[in-house]
């Protein structure tokens, strides 16, 4: 039976509609930023910057230390976002899309900051590809719980936070970055963190510890328990007994590491290495130390030790307001143009 011209219209409008969802999948500004290296140290090379949590507002960081890596180092920096396809709207609760993954083809060195985020495969293939050559990435914050698949049946299910799959238990996190979710050890939302600088048996001579004094951070301390032995523990973290960098030591609760580094390989893939924190909510990288860290970080990952030094400017570009984080406080109807 032939179609009625109405529907004939209303299916080609459909058809459409799909396709320029397609097009904008890969549209700069649309569904992902893109900003060009200046001069400095880091010309030539490529970082990708993933958020896509619900709650730490990564969807604001991610920008602003996009534009510090590019405007002071010299990195062509891309930032990808959880697009709500129906609206183009950064969705950070909207855990089925991140458009602009293809951009790890060309990347040098990935930074994510992602949550329980269930991607379609072909999105989750530009990850699988990025980790199996063994490149370098940064894991902030939730990203020891990055992925929560559904589908039992596909081939990044064993990648789920709390895989029980031989081999792969607590999934990507921590098989890959050192570890999965485990509990908040600290009092979410009353109790901040403050890296313990001395007096603590550490890697303290790393590169990447170069001119970080002081760092605390409204976010709590997370519990680690399964940070294998072969992890070079950078920082440890104490509870303070409140949400302001005066708040005292809870020195009756134990420490934690914060941040670390250590080697990975995927599914016989070339062995890299990641640098994985606790640490990482919008909020937290308004102390200079912070941002710091990321910088430092990125030069020790890229083979690139000799550039940090003390000194190292990290000054945010533009304005930066960071939203508190929580479950959906984030800005709506935001979208990705609003971040340039």
């Amino acid at each position: 039976m032939k179609k009625s011209p109405l529907k004939k219209s209303a299916f080609l409008l459909i058809l459409f509609a799909a396709f320029s969802i397609s097009c904008a999948s890969a549209q700069n500004g649309k569904t992902y930023l893109q900003f060009e290296g200046k001069k400095g140290a880091g010309n030539g090379k490529n970082i990708v910057l993933i958020s896509g949590d619900d709650e730490y507002r990564s969807e604001e960081s991610m920008p602003m230390m996009a534009k510090i890596l590019s405007t002071h180092y010299g990195f062509n920096t891309t930032v990808l976002f959880p697009i709500e396809p129906e609206t183009g709207n950064i969705v950070p609760s909207y855990q089925n899309n991140i458009p602009g993954l293809e951009q790890l083809n060309n990347a040098d060195l990935v930074i994510m900051l992602i949550r329980f985020r269930d991607l379609p495969v072909d999105q989750m293939k530009h990850l699988e590809n990025y980790f199996k050559s063994g490149k370098p990435f940064i894991a902030l914050r939730t990203s020891t719980h990055p992925f929560a698949i559904k589908d039992q049946n596909s081939p990044f299910a064993k990648w789920t936070w709390n895989s029980k799959v031989a081999g792969w238990e607590g999934g990507f996190g921590q098989q890959i970055i050192g570890e999965t979710w485990v509990a908040h050890h600290g009092i979410h939302k009353s109790e901040g963190t403050r890296a313990l600088i001395d007096g603590v048996d550490r890697d303290a001579d790393h590169p990447i510890l170069r001119g970080i004094d002081d760092i605390w951070a409204p976010t709590d301390v997370y519990s680690i328990k399964n940070l294998p032995s072969s992890a070079n523990v950078l920082l440890f973290g104490q509870s303070t007994a409140g949400m302001t960098p005066e708040a005292p030591l809870m020195w009756d609760k134990s420490i934690m590491p914060i941040a670390w580094t250590k080697e990975y390989s995927l599914d016989g893939g070339k062995t890299g290495m990641v640098f994985g924190s606790t640490l990482g909510s919008s909020i937290d990288f308004q102390v200079e130390d912070m941002r710091r860290l990321i910088v430092n970080a990125s030069f020790w990952l890229l083979d690139m030790p000799e550039v940090i030094t003390a000194e190292l400017p990290v000054e945010i570009v533009g304005s930066y307001e960071p939203t508190m984080f929580g479950f959906d406080s984030f800005r709506k109807g935001m979208k990705v143009s609003d971040f340039k």
